[in-house]
């Protein structure tokens, strides 16, 4: 049997208001370990497309609808995930609306990019958010 890493997405929600109005990005407090703050996200099924995944992620996990803009990237550095190999495709994607936690997320926050605790992010969270500001500038 072949091994592989494990196939995850994860969501930089860019959350607006009903005036279109950027409120910032949504961030979730994990019930699970590790804990801290981090993108909402999850592994994505036997027989599901990536972005399909990452649109019911998003859905189970903060109840929001979102519309993908584009990939950021593909995080898969061995180490990303304390508890096995895992390559996350990380999608930009908008959103209207208020987000709630659910399914894996404790909490959810929403924080302008100059207020991201970046000392609490886990995973390589971190480093996929300063790509993210980087990629907007």
């Amino acid at each position: 049997m072949i091994e592989t890493p494990f196939i995850a997405t994860d969501g930089i929600i860019k959350l607006y208001n009903e005036k279109n109005e950027f409120q910032g990005i949504v961030l979730i407090e994990r019930l699970n370990r590790p804990f801290g703050l981090a993108l909402p996200g999850g592994f994505v099924d036997i027989g599901e497309k990536v972005e399909d995944a990452l649109v019911r992620e998003m859905q189970e996990e903060v109840t929001l609808d979102v519309k993908i803009e584009k990939l950021l990237n593909i995080y898969s550095d061995p180490k990303r995930d304390e508890r096995f190999h895992t390559v996350s495709a990380v999608y930009i994607c908008n959103a209207i609306g208020v987000p709630k936690a659910a399914d894996d997320a404790k909490k959810v926050f929403v924080y302008k990019l100059d207020e991201i605790p970046f000392e609490k992010l886990v995973f390589d969270h971190k480093n996929i958010l300063e790509d993210f500001i980087l990629e907007e500038k």
